[in-house]
């Protein structure tokens, strides 16, 4: 049972890591677009856009984080074994989604501050948004695992 309590651990990172690589493809994608559309026009290419490109990954951090505790109660509790698996599942699920929400939302932002230049302090609160729910999931999860 010691073997899933670790699967469990595993599976929550390795989730969490999934979907932050691909929010970052998408938000990075688009911020790419949007120098180029700078370049294009002449116009200075913000490096503000970065913040929009890599804020899915802070979810791996939370899976990393989340992976140590159902580490630590798989080895204090190796009977609960399966319970462990489904807090990886759900949780890294959760983180993944999240991770993918906000790197959508983080490419529409790229293109919008790239275009306009106008605008960073609302979309980061939009990618704030997402970012919370990873971080309910984190949470809650280790709340739950005691």
């Amino acid at each position: 049972m010691l073997n899933l309590g670790l699967l469990g651990a595993g599976l929550v990172m390795g989730i969490a890591a999934l979907g932050s690589a691909l929010g970052i493809g998408y938000a990075g994608q688009a911020t790419i677009g949007a120098w180029k559309k700078c370049y294009i026009a002449n116009k200075t290419a913000p490096m503000t856009l970065l913040a929009f490109a890599g804020a899915p990954l802070t979810q791996t951090f939370y899976g990393y984080i989340l992976m140590g505790q159902i580490k630590t109660a798989a080895f204090a509790y190796p009977e609960n074994g399966w319970l462990y698996i489904g807090f990886g599942l759900a949780s890294g699920f959760a983180m993944a989604f999240s991770a993918i929400a906000q790197g959508k939302a983080g490419a529409a932002a790229a293109d919008a501050q790239g275009e306009t230049g106008k605008g960073f302090a609302q979309y980061i609160a939009v990618l704030g948004i997402a970012e919370t729910v990873a971080l309910f999931a984190m949470v809650l999860s280790m709340i739950s695992l005691g």
